[in-house]
């Protein structure tokens, strides 16, 4: 069971920061990361943050802020890992058997782990097997980016440079996005069909000479050439005089910071680069605004920006942002703070908020507001559902039945009510069609009914085939992908949007659903179905901010207390090899591990790595890759897929997803491919496994929030397994860890548009 949430405040000046801890986004943050000390340019010295040094951004939806980090929650180096201590497995296999250790399926969910005796062999020996597979890794991308196409090493500035945009590129940093990594969907299921083989599309091609253009004013201004090829597909035509006439248009390459723009502006244009150029301040605007867009906002608030401006050393950031305004680089919105329709006395103005967006944001989010305003009003009638009215999902027959838009909420029981409401539908000859995020039974994905691959197809117009669509986990749709979703159905069809308000939010701008639950434009449907038994309970506790101890009797719910993050490390593998598969029958494949992160010592990397040497060991001689090993492919941003890795060759790495092949090209394999046996939560939203095993090392409490910890919980169906190293760290998260806003303006639209459609013509 779920609870609705408000709609967030915005984002405040004060509390601007860098995109969240790798492999977690922040979650609508705020919108622009605090600039770094820069002398030479005039902006002033910034302390790191902590957020901003836990990087892992990878090109697919993680966002590379490619600054040298510092050690933060997400973001520890493996290799200074305390000694992991460790419970013997021999001892631990005999303590489960008499029902005492905790670290067990068989034990109690109380945390307390009785009958433990330290033996360091078997801890010692999955630290080092983790230290050889992270020097073996090291050492193979040493000699890949040995050398250099000029033929010499680089250093100072363009080493720096160079070493970010390639830490961007390999997803060893995040750049500065707001979602990580997309949610991972469930686990394949078998085809019914024989699998065909698919390549991912090939990103356009750029003229060679446009290409080495660009070279020569990289080398010109002293940045590393292998940025060419991309900086000349991002600036497109003319991109070399454009560059050299700006140089600050370099940040439109992903990875590249202020500082870095800054000196390479410094060595093409020499004293007349400054911190007043009107150019600084115009891309700085746009890089600002990119960033918050990818933390989630779809605009900012002008003060917030300005803000920003002024502490990357803009002397006068309000009239940077007029000028950038003025320019039409950038659109600005008054927002009116009172509800529509609110009387004002002769001469008073109304209040509003000055908000900036990018032109791509606005235009999506104001489309998708005309679009549910069409549908809401283009309905042709009720139709008599009353009869089929019955059972769980009831509430919302009866009110698709008489309204053209429609939302639904509730928890992972409550996703039965749409199936019925789908049956239902086609029962009175309606084309209806389910869809959802990742894979689910029954249903389409999102992504492939807008591409045209699954569903109905469309009719002449260009628009869907059908008059119901539903639409499952409508949190992770973000303002474009949504956009386009309604821009698709016909006048006179019905849309559904379904799903649990407290998961996390969308890898892309916007708020959507929660935007929409908040303009209140529709009817609203409220599941009153519970999620069952112990974990139902816990789940359901945590989404009202109470984290209560259950009855597990088939132990459910386990608590695993461990000491550091070795420990931790130590034991996922032992339950995921082990524990689950012997106390349940779930095999290792059905287990899922959660973690807050990607980098630090007990983060995806480090025990996926740990995973691999006890599930799949193998020298990784396909970029890092063994036939067999459990991977997440990453083919668009906002989208993940589970698959098995089946072989390479010349044209790739050959996967297997469902049934179906891809073959990733080897340039793309290291920014797509991942292994999979421990994911972020971010990742795992939308789908669920017989067994999870969320690890929540000592240095991942700040990461925790309560709809972090709500939506790992719930992605587990018979059994959860908590290693729990954060102490009281977890209760406050639950309590207290609300997750921070995102500024958006899709409400305030709907709410206009309604009321302008309620007023007498």
């Amino acid at each position: 069971m779920s609870t609705d949430r408000q709609a967030p405040e915005p984002a405040a000046a004060d509390e601007l920061a860098a995109p969240g801890p790798e492999g977690e986004p922040t979650d609508g943050s705020d919108g622009v990361a605090p600039p770094e000390a820069d002398p030479a340019a005039g902006a002033p010295s910034e302390p790191p943050s902590d957020t901003e040094a836990a990087p892992d951004a990878e090109p697919d939806a993680e966002g590379p802020e490619a600054e040298a980090p510092v050690p933060s929650v997400t973001d520890t180096p493996a290799d200074t890992a305390a000694d992991t201590t460790a419970e013997d497995a021999e001892a631990e296999a005999a303590s489960d058997d008499a029902g005492a250790d905790a670290a067990e399926p068989g034990a109690t969910p109380t945390g307390d782990a009785e009958g433990a005796t330290p033996a360091l062999s078997e801890a010692a020996a999955e630290l080092a097997a983790q230290k050889v597979e992270r020097e073996r890794i090291a050492r193979r991308k040493a000699e890949r980016e040995a050398p250099i196409e000029a033929g010499a090493k680089l250093s100072g500035t363009a080493a720096d440079l160079l070493a970010a945009v390639r830490a961007v590129e390999s997803g060893a940093q995040p750049a500065p996005v707001y979602f990580d990594d997309a949610p991972a969907a469930p686990r394949p299921a078998p085809a019914a069909a024989p699998p065909q083989s698919r390549t991912p599309a090939p990103v356009a091609a750029v003229a060679v000479g446009d290409v080495d253009a660009v070279r020569a004013v990289l080398l010109r201004g002293g940045a590393p050439e292998a940025l060419a090829a991309q900086a000349a597909g991002v600036l497109g035509e003319g991109a070399a005089e454009r560059l050299a006439e700006d140089p600050w248009l370099l940040l439109a390459v992903a990875g590249v910071r202020p500082t870095q723009a800054d000196g390479f502006a410094r060595a093409l244009l020499g004293p007349e680069a400054g911190p007043a150029d009107e150019r600084r301040s115009a891309a700085l605007v746009g890089w600002l605004l990119e960033q918050a867009a990818l933390k989630g906002h779809t605009a900012l608030e002008a003060t917030v920006l300005e803000k920003a401006l002024a502490q990357y050393g803009v002397p006068d950031a309000g009239e940077a942002l007029e000028q950038a305004i003025g320019d039409g680089a950038v659109l600005v919105f008054n927002e009116p703070l009172d509800p529509p329709g609110t009387e004002y006395a002769e001469g008073e103005e109304p209040p509003v908020r000055v908000l900036v967006g990018l032109e791509g944001c606005a235009l999506a989010e104001e489309s998708l507001a005309d679009g549910l305003a069409r549908l809401a009003n283009t309905f042709g009638g009720a139709a008599d559902w009353e009869k089929a009215a019955t059972g769980p999902g009831a509430d919302l027959i009866r009110a698709v039945s008489g309204h053209g838009l429609v939302t639904h909420t509730g928890g992972e029981a409550a996703r039965a009510e749409p199936a019925a409401l789908l049956a239902v539908a086609r029962e009175f000859g309606l084309r209806a069609c389910l869809a959802a995020h990742v894979p689910h039974e029954g249903a389409v994905t999102v992504t492939g009914l807008l591409a045209g691959a699954e569903g109905p197809g469309r009719d002449a117009d260009g628009q869907f085939a059908l008059d119901l669509l539903i639409v499952l986990d409508a949190p992770q749709l973000d303002v474009e992908t949504a956009a386009a979703l309604v821009e698709s159905v016909p006048d006179g069809a019905r849309l559904v949007l379904s799903g649990d308000p407290g998961v996390l939010g969308s890898a892309g701008p916007g708020r959507v659903f929660a935007d929409v639950l908040a303009a209140r434009a529709c009817p609203q449907s409220v599941s009153r179905t519970p999620d069952p038994g112990p974990l139902g309970e816990l789940v359901s506790g945590i989404g009202i901010g109470e984290l209560n101890q259950v009855e597990a009797p088939g132990k459910e719910v386990v608590i695993v207390p461990v000491r550091d993050a070795g420990e931790a490390v130590h034991r996922t593998v032992q339950l995921v090899s082990e524990s689950v598969p012997r106390a349940f029958g779930v095999p290792a494949d059905g287990v899922q591990v959660i973690t807050p992160g990607h980098g630090g010592s007990a983060g995806t990397r480090a025990l996926n790595a740990a995973l691999k040497e006890r599930l799949n060991p193998g020298p990784g001689r396909f970029g890092g890759f063994d036939p067999g090993d459990r991977v997440v492919h990453v083919p668009s941003p906002g989208r993940a897929l589970p698959a098995r890795v089946v072989s390479a060759d010349a044209q790739g790495l050959h996967l297997d997803a469902a049934g179906e092949r891809i073959v990733v090209p080897q340039e793309q394999v290291e920014a797509r491919v991942r292994h999979g046996w421990a994911v972020t939560a971010h990742q795992a939203v939308g789908a669920r496994w017989p067994a999870v095993v969320v690890v929540l090392p000592g240095d991942a409490a700040e990461a925790l929030s309560r709809d972090w910890v709500y939506t790992a919980f719930g992605r587990a169906e018979r059994h959860l397994s908590v290693v729990h190293g954060v102490d009281q760290a977890l209760p406050v998260a639950v309590a207290q860890g609300l997750p921070k806003p995102r500024t958006t303006r899709l409400t305030g639209l709907l709410r206009a548009l309604v009321a302008s459609a309620e007023q007498p013509r």
